[in-house]
């Protein structure tokens, strides 16, 4: 009996052997590779792919052309803000006429300047931009030559004048202190009296001085509307043969 088990047990490690070895593989599949490869149809036509590089070792990829681009855009510093003086054309030209009042008058002229002054404007053509109005005037400040001792030595004064080229005066015959005295001028503004004394010095007047004397007149300015650069420029060249000129704005009425 023990004899029979022994041979039992012989034989079946005897067919296991033979199994793992593959001498068994025509009979059951071992499942083994070689056995694998001979059951595969067309098996001598199988070729192994060669693997890509970057498959064959990790490596960081590229970026793409959206995350180029968004990187770009963050490095690139934001432009800077424009600053208020940098103007645009358009607002400078705003800011010019803003600037730019649109009504200049000028004066104050004696009957016989604003005559003159009238007789240039009409060479301009304004038409209705150009107006003539009388206005008031207080003045001050007289360069005159003192009192003389009766008419008859005023006449030779005002006689002497004439010889040096001085026409603008006036005698002074009221019942005042200053009767006989010889009036050069009354100005509202005493540094323009002062550079009228000093041209008639030069001229040869030695016995003009300067005194206050209140004297309200009538006198002629001349009122511009619609007032822009071509206009200024126009009549400031006439202006230069006016000396003594105020020019101040003026409402539109």
């Amino acid at each position: 009996m023990l004899k029979f088990f022994f041979w039992i047990l012989l034989l079946a490690n005897a067919v296991l052997l033979a199994y793992q070895q593959g001498y068994l593989d025509e009979l059951v599949a071992s499942g083994r590779e070689p056995g694998r490869l001979q059951n595969q149809l067309n098996a001598d036509k199988i070729r192994v792919a060669p693997v890509p590089p970057q498959a064959s070792a990790p490596q960081a990829s590229a970026p793409s052309v959206e995350t180029a681009a968004m990187t770009a855009a963050v490095d690139q510093p934001a432009p800077a803000p424009s600053s208020p003086a940098q103007s645009t054309p358009a607002a400078e030209v705003v800011a010019q006429k803003a600037d730019t009042p649109s009504c200049v008058e000028i004066g104050n002229f004696n009957a016989a300047d604003a005559q003159r002054f009238e007789s240039r404007l009409a060479a301009l053509s304004l038409g209705d931009r150009v107006s003539r109005h009388g206005v008031q005037e207080v003045l001050r400040h007289m360069v005159y030559i003192p009192p003389q001792p009766d008419r008859e030595a005023a006449e030779r004064k005002t006689a002497e004048l004439r010889q040096l080229g001085v026409t603008d005066f006036y005698v002074i015959q009221d019942n005042s202190d200053m009767r006989w005295a010889i009036s050069l001028g009354v100005f509202k503004i005493e540094d323009v009296a002062r550079a009228h004394l000093a041209d008639l010095n030069r001229k040869g007047v030695r016995s003009a001085r300067i005194g206050e004397r209140t004297l309200t007149t009538k006198a002629v300015a001349f009122r511009f509307k619609g007032w822009d650069a071509a206009m200024k420029e126009s009549v400031d060249k006439i202006r230069t043969d006016f000396p003594n000129l105020e020019m101040r704005e003026c409402k539109v009425a």
